[in-house]
């Protein structure tokens, strides 16, 4: 199975200008996301990755951090629609395709390594990671659902792994919450992370598809696989030590820092 990871990265942010450029602890947003995806590639023949951006600067960054860069049309709605257009430059399009968003530095490789690994044996149309939640994450979450209630996405998956539902609400409800805590120390709450990997027909199935009656509701792109009688495998992954997923804000940055400061930098690892 031949695998590219795309990353998309463009410049135009209304709430950070310029933030694949802004550098966190010393190394730009968009060469972290590189060096993220060269160490999810480098021992492997089969996977690839490069950079799809509407940026002159980007592009020439990007090279400059040993990264190929292709050019896509400013106007593309999404970066999955970007990582489509970018696999439509090549000559031989892949097999499996992983978007990596350039504004998620601290993707742990491990996770898309589970992502290539599940690629190759399920049959699903999409693979996605989940974490199981333990009682006191749940807790977390719920708090920050208080505050924000469209933050972080669940997922409702059958044993197997095959997805059944996302949501922004915390699925499923639980009648005897409080006996389950005393069973056992996680709760059966999936959270989504927003990382896909996608057979190259689904991706370009995706693409053709109106945008869902539920998606439009949930604001969740997955659920129009769903929509549309796609299949979904959600694979699960460990939580990572920085839980932070994206840099949407300055202010984000610069909470990136503190906790690269606490917890050490995975620049270069591996």
């Amino acid at each position: 199975m031949q695998t590219l990871i795309v990353i998309p990265s463009r410049m135009g942010s209304t709430r950070f200008p310029g933030k694949p450029l802004h550098e966190i602890a010393g190394h730009s947003l968009l060469a972290r996301v590189i060096n993220v995806a060269r160490r999810a590639t480098v021992d492997d023949p089969d996977a690839d990755f490069l950079v799809a951006t509407d940026h002159e600067e980007i592009r020439a960054h990007a090279e400059a951090c040993g990264a190929r860069a292709v050019m896509t049309d400013p106007a593309l709605p999404s970066g999955t629609d970007r990582a489509l257009a970018a696999v439509d430059t090549l000559a031989t399009p892949p097999d499996f395709v992983i978007n990596l968003q350039g504004d998620a530095p601290f993707t742990p490789v491990e996770q898309i390594r589970a992502i290539i690994d599940a690629g190759a044996t399920s049959s699903a149309d999409v693979v996605t990671p989940v974490i199981r939640l333990s009682w006191d994450a749940l807790d977390e979450v719920r708090q920050q659902k208080e505050r924000h209630p469209f933050s972080g996405t669940t997922c409702i998956r059958r044993s197997d792994g095959e997805a059944l539902w996302f949501s922004k609400l915390v699925l499923p409800a639980m009648r005897k919450e409080a006996d389950m805590r005393e069973q056992s120390e996680h709760s059966p709450v999936w959270r989504h992370v927003g990382l896909y990997g996608y057979r190259i027909e689904a991706l370009r199935r995706y693409a053709a598809l109106p945008v869902g009656h539920y998606e439009a509701l949930e604001g969740l792109e997955q659920l129009r696989f769903l929509e549309n009688g796609m299949r979904i495998h959600a694979v699960e992954v460990e939580a990572a030590p920085l839980s932070m997923w994206g840099i949407d804000t300055p202010e984000d940055a610069a909470y990136a820092e503190r906790e690269l400061a606490r917890l050490g930098d995975p620049y270069g690892a591996g």
